[in-house]
Parts: structure tokens; C-alpha cells; sequence
């Protein structure tokens, strides 16, 4: 990996070492986001919905996940609002310790058998902070690398996106172990807590990481020259509505198609008559190419631009919307990994990669942690709503016909939108 340093007057990080300080971050904060997904089509409908029928409790177990997605934006307008004020570094440390402290009390947390509607209620809560926690986490993350970056801003930045699918790696790897070395009531009764304590551990390798970069020399040449505004969310609505609302439809395909394959995709799969650790192996699969194909596809928006990746990425999965629920219903195994491979490493990579740079280019240093926040996380209600709203639709008595159509018109939207916000690339992140 090619170092370069940057910075002002405080020292000086490597590019490698900030780039891999945002990744594993990245990766920690979305193994207990996400996490908490694969639980929520595998076990909370039981654990924490067993009043419920089966399908009710489903929807309500996808009601908590989505949740986490509501309160993203909150934290992104929040840690951006003192990450634009006080640094993106400071945000950063704060938004792990909330995320490692709210999965483990996760781990702890009292079935609804044992202390009743408390239960649900607190599970919710602590999805709330969830979702804080990660909307603070993905700006500032995104912004230390991009400010960072000399040059390759599109790779450096994708880093922290490619963290996503490693966090979904590792959480959908553990919660399978444990689903294959334990009884189905074992999992249940005491199984599926265990990758959540397993969050302290990785919140201490977290923090040792995180604390030994510096600022981002974008944000100190901004305090320097004494140009930071008082609200930077202000700044946002007053000055770059269109630009905000470009954003969020540029992201909320790639979002509802990520709700699909990592989440809905599980209770389908199981629903179709694949064991649950045969979906969740598949799924281990596909994110970690998904890992590779983030960096590959990012990479590219160097040479070629962010636009054509992007457009290119969802308009094949408009298309691909079509193909996914006929294959996953003939009941192979074979077609199981296929979909999710080809659907998550490859179309879903190059749609989402570049959507770090992208959304980094589109602020002034002034209001980017707030603006790039926002705008990712508003646009990834659509992986928290997809779910939720697919199993609803399937309870109304709704075909995959219409589940695929949902897809791709999210995803026209977002070929419309990038086709507005035009050409990034070359955009100076240095100039405010």
C-alpha cells in the first residue's frame, strides 16, 4: 500500500494507517449493526415476539431492526454537528464505545418469557442507539480517509463501506458457528447471545486503533482559517437542499437492495425450505466478496468516474430484482449462493462502493460530516424499511413480482438522481 502523509501541525498519519483505522472501525461497527439483522430473521420473532403468530412476529422482529435505521439519521445530524465543530476524530472514538456498549447489553438482554413487554421495549431502545451510534460513525470514518487522501480518493474512501460487508462476515460467520454447534433450543435459549458479548472484545481493538491517528487536515485548515459555521445542518437545508435530497435518491436503491440481500433474503431463504445455517454460510460468502468488490469497483471510479460505476450498478440491479426470488424458490443450493454472490460481491459492490467518495464530494468542509451523513444515512432507510415492508407485502398476499418491481424502481430513481448530481471526481475536498 503507497503511504503518503498529510496533516497540520499536529503530526502526521499515513494514508495506511488512517485507511485501515476507518476500516476496522467500519467493520466493528457493522458487525454489531448488522448483527443484530441476522438475529432479527433468525431469532427475535421467537425470543422476544413469542406472543405472536409466526408471520406477525416476523414483521415485528423486522419493526425493531428497521428501527436502527430511523435513528441513523439522528446520529448523522448529531456526531456530524460536533464532527464539523470539534472533529471528526473525537466522533469517531465516541460512536464505537456507544456501539460496543449497546450489543452487549444486547447479549444480556431478558426474553419476553422472563420479564414480558419490558423486554421487546428495551430491545427497541437499544436499537435506537444503534442506529445513533452508526450514523455518527460512517461520516466521520468516511471524511477521515477522504480528507486524508492525496490522491485515489475513491479506493481510500470505499475502505469504509467495504467494512460493512467485513462486519457482515464476521457476524454472519459467528452467529452460523454457533448455529451449527448448537441444538436449535440451545441457539435459541443462549446461542445467538454470544457474538453479541463478543463485541467488548472487539471494542478494545477498536479503540487502540482509533486512538493513534490524527485529525483530518481538511477539518484543522478549517479551524486554522476560522471558517467553520455555528450549525452546520443549517448550512446543509439553506445552502444545498437539492444537493441533500440528490443524495439520499442516489442511495436509497443501493440501500433497499442491501436490505434484500442481507436481510430479507435470510427469513425467504428459510422460508423456502434452506436450513438456516446453509443461508447463513451463502451469506458469509458473498460478503466477503463483497469486501473485494467494493475496493475493485471503487478503485475504477478513479480512472472512469464515480457516475458511470454507480449508474451502471444499479441499473443492472434493476434488472437482476427479476431473477433473484425465482432462482432462491427452486430450492438449490447452488442457485442460493449464486444469487447472493452474484448479487452482493459483484452488482451490489459497484452500486455501493462509490457512494463513499460520492457522497464526500457533494459538501463543503464546513457542513461535510453533516451533509454526508445525512444524505447516506436518510438514503439507507431503504435497507431498514425493505425488510419490514417486503414481509409485509407477503403476508397481504403479494408475489415476488411485486417484491422485484419495488427493487427496481428504487433503483431508477437513483440512475435519475446520480444523473443529476453529475461528475465528482476531480472535486478539490482541500477548497471549502
Amino acid at each position: 500500500m503507497a503511504v503518503s502523509t498529510s496533516g497540520t501541525g499536529r503530526g502526521h498519519s499515513s494514508i495506511g494507517r488512517i485507511v485501515a483505522s476507518s476500516f476496522t472501525g467500519s467493520l466493528i461497527e457493522y458487525y454489531d449493526f448488522l448483527l443484530y439483522s441476522t438475529a432479527a430473521a433468525l431469532v427475535f420473532n421467537v425470543v422476544f415476539f413469542s406472543d405472536l403468530d409466526p408471520a406477525t412476529g416476523t414483521i415485528a422482529s423486522f419493526g425493531t431492526f428497521a428501527a436502527g435505521y430511523v435513528a441513523r439519521p439522528l446520529g448523522g445530524v448529531v456526531f456530524g454537528h460536533f464532527g464539523d465543530r470539534v472533529g471528526r476524530k473525537k466522533m469517531l472514538v465516541l460512536t464505537m464505545v456507544l456501539m460496543g456498549g449497546v450489543s452487549v447489553a444486547i447479549g444480556l438482554l431478558p426474553t419476553y418469557d422472563q420479564i414480558g413487554l419490558a423486554a421487546p421495549l428495551l430491545l427497541v431502545t437499544l436499537r435506537v442507539l444503534q442506529g445513533i451510534a452508526v450514523g455518527g460513525e460512517w461520516g466521520g470514518a468516511v471524511l477521515m480517509t477522504a480528507e486524508h487522501a492525496t490522491s485515489r480518493r475513491g479506493l481510500w474512501a470505499s475502505f469504509t463501506n467495504a467494512g460493512a460487508p467485513a462486519g457482515m462476515v464476521l457476524s454472519t460467520g459467528v452467529m452460523a458457528l454457533m448455529a451449527t454447534i448448537t441444538t436449535p433450543e440451545q441457539f435459541l435459549a443462549w446461542g445467538w447471545r454470544v457474538p453479541f458479548l463478543l463485541s467488548a472484545v472487539l471494542l478494545g481493538v477498536g479503540l487502540w486503533i482509533r486512538l493513534n491517528i490524527t485529525e483530518s487536515p481538511a477539518f484543522e485548515k478549517l479551524k486554522q482559517d476560522s471558517r467553520d459555521t455555528r450549525s452546520p445542518l443549517l448550512d446543509v437545508l439553506r445552502h444545498r437542499p437539492r444537493t441533500l435530497l440528490l443524495a439520499v435518491g442516489a442511495g436509497l436503491g443501493a440501500f433497499v437492495a442491501q436490505g434484500t440481500l442481507t436481510t430479507f433474503t435470510i427469513s425467504y431463504a428459510v422460508g423456502a425450505g434452506f436450513a438456516r445455517s446453509t443461508v447463513l454460510n451463502a451469506l458469509t460468502v458473498s460478503s466477503a466478496g463483497a469486501v473485494a468488490g467494493i475496493l475493485a469497483w471503487s478503485a475504477l471510479t478513479d480512472r472512469v468516474g464515480r457516475r458511470p460505476v454507480v449508474l451502471g450498478g444499479a441499473a443492472v440491479m434493476a434488472a437482476f430484482a427479476y431473477l433473484l426470488f425465482p432462482l432462491l424458490d427452486t430450492g438449490d443450493t447452488l442457485w442460493l449462493v449464486t444469487c447472493v454472490v452474484l448479487g452482493q460481491s459483484v452488482i451490489h459492490a459497484a452500486y455501493y462502493g462509490p457512494l463513499a467518495a460520492l457522497m464526500s464530494e457533494l459538501f463543503s468542509t464546513r457542513s461535510r460530516y453533516t451533509g454526508a451523513s445525512l444524505g447516506y444515512q436518510l438514503a439507507g432507510l431503504g435497507a431498514g424499511f425493505a425488510p419490514l415492508l417486503f414481509a409485509a407485502l407477503r403476508q397481504a398476499g403479494g408475489g415476488t413480482i411485486v417484491l422485484s418491481t419495488v427493487i427496481a424502481a428504487f433503483c431508477l430513481l437513483s440512475v435519475v438522481c446520480v444523473l443529476a448530481l453529475g461528475e465528482t471526481r476531480t472535486r478539490d475536498l482541500s477548497q471549502d
